[in-house]
């Protein structure tokens, strides 16, 4: 018979594949390197966190021992997940990618600009109408 301790490890580990499906959506399915950063490193980064979480916990309930290697990656994931997201996007800014029509905001031109670098060309160009 299962303890609840078990129960909780299989939900966490289901969680994080579903968290981690839905990430592999987001980056089929969103429009641009931004947006897909985004999915890649938030809800990718959550998913694997809950997939470790429910194995540590597994392994916890079933052997009684705390595996530190599992407590290791999960501390890596968490620390270096979010910082490579934000250094694709920043890189991807900074090389002139363009914005998705659909964005409002360009939170990061008033930074450059404030600081003196000029912003790329590419980023302030409007797409090109789409074709039929």
């Amino acid at each position: 018979m299962a303890t609840i301790v078990e129960w909780i490890a299989i939900v966490l580990a289901l969680a994080g594949a579903v968290f981690c499906a839905i990430s592999a959506f987001g980056l089929i399915r969103l429009p641009d390197v931004y947006l897909r950063s985004h999915a890649a490193t938030k809800s990718a980064a959550l998913g694997v966190l809950f997939v470790l979480v429910g194995a540590f916990l597994y392994f916890w309930a079933v052997d009684g021992a705390i595996n530190v290697k599992l407590l290791l990656a999960i501390v890596f994931v968490f620390l270096t997940s979010p910082v490579a997201g934000h250094l694709n996007g920043r890189a991807a800014y900074r090389s002139g990618v363009k914005l998705w029509k659909g964005s409002v905001r360009d939170d990061f031109k008033g930074v450059l600009e404030r600081e003196g670098t000029s912003v790329p060309e590419a980023v302030n160009e409007p797409e090109p109408p789409k074709r039929p």
